[in-house]
């Protein structure tokens, strides 16, 4: 990315004062960006749906739609919802600043903005903007399972394979941000540990989800299992001579993970783990944990 603009990125200022809309504009296409101009939240929604910005410049204060309002509606939509939105305003008290990023903003810049600051608060946040479509791209073509969650439960975003198996299940979006928020937000209010599975109910066809990580912030990252196939457990206890338990433990085995981290995962102290280990190398006629995690692996993988 050049120092003047990162590569001609589209910015949409949303401002009810045409003196602002002047002054940013010429700023900001003087610096090589390329500026789309809405005077209220409406208009600034009506734009942005037909042509994504690369980031949003939001004045907070605006007749019909207000800043706040309009940045939840785009928040809404899942187009729209990884675009940074920076806030402009004279409001700086507090509650302001905090309404603001909860409404979804990433920064709060107040009035009169300096442009030479705000360029290269831009700069910043465009760059992490990228790098997180980056991500997310290099986890769609993986084909991985994966959805993130907001702490009001809706979908942020979420891998094609993931919208494809809701799709089978015939678990629609009026599901999805009803029953589907609740029980999650229920579950993950008990604080799970990462790798636990919660069942769903109320779909018309099983679905389980998995937790990956919990970040600091307000995001969740789930894994969305298909329940009607074997999981990986049941698929090695019908080739193996296990029980149910000593198949939970060895595909955890065969999935690199230790004695303690097996137990958090399946509540169990890893002393108990260690004794169901030691009846797996019985059963299975080996001496150590990669022998034992090499069978896993060879089952899973249809061998």
């Amino acid at each position: 990315m050049s120092q003047q603009a990162e590569n001609g990125a589209i910015v949409l200022v949303v401002d009810d004062s045409p003196e602002a809309l002047g002054m940013l504009n010429e700023a900001l296409e003087q610096a090589g960006y390329t500026v789309l101009v809405a005077l209220e939240g409406r208009q600034a929604i009506t734009i942005a749906e037909k042509i994504t910005p690369d980031i949003i410049l939001m004045d907070a204060i605006m007749p019909h739609l207000d800043g706040f309002d309009t940045c939840r509606a785009m928040q809404e939509n899942p187009e729209l919802s990884n675009v940074p939105v920076l806030f402009m305003t004279g409001l700086t008290d507090t509650d302001s600043i905090i309404r603001a990023l909860d409404a979804g903003g990433v920064d709060y810049l107040g009035k009169p903005v300096d442009p030479d600051e705000l360029i290269a608060r831009m700069r910043v946040h465009l760059a992490n903007a990228r790098k997180t479509a980056s991500a997310q791209s290099a986890l769609d073509s993986a084909g991985q399972h994966l959805f993130t969650l907001d702490r009001d439960g809706r979908i942020l975003w979420s891998t094609p394979q993931t919208k494809a198996l809701f799709k089978r299940a015939r678990a629609d979006e009026s599901w999805q941000r009803g029953a589907m928020a609740e029980q999650l937000l229920s579950w993950l209010a008990h604080d799970p540990r990462p790798n636990q599975a919660l069942r769903l109910q109320g779909c018309p066809s099983p679905l389980e989800v998995r937790l990956v990580e919990r970040a600091a912030g307000r995001e969740v990252l789930l894994r969305l299992l298909d329940a009607a196939t074997p999981s990986g457990s049941e698929r090695l206890r019908a080739a193996l001579p296990l029980t149910g338990r000593e198949s939970e433990v060895l595909y955890w085995i065969g999935n690199g993970k230790t004695n303690r981290e097996i137990g958090q995962i399946l509540d169990n102290s890893p002393r108990t783990i260690n004794k169901h280990l030691e009846q797996i190398y019985r059963k299975l006629e080996v001496s150590n944990r990669t022998s034992a995690a090499a069978i896993a692996i060879r089952v899973l993988a249809g061998d």
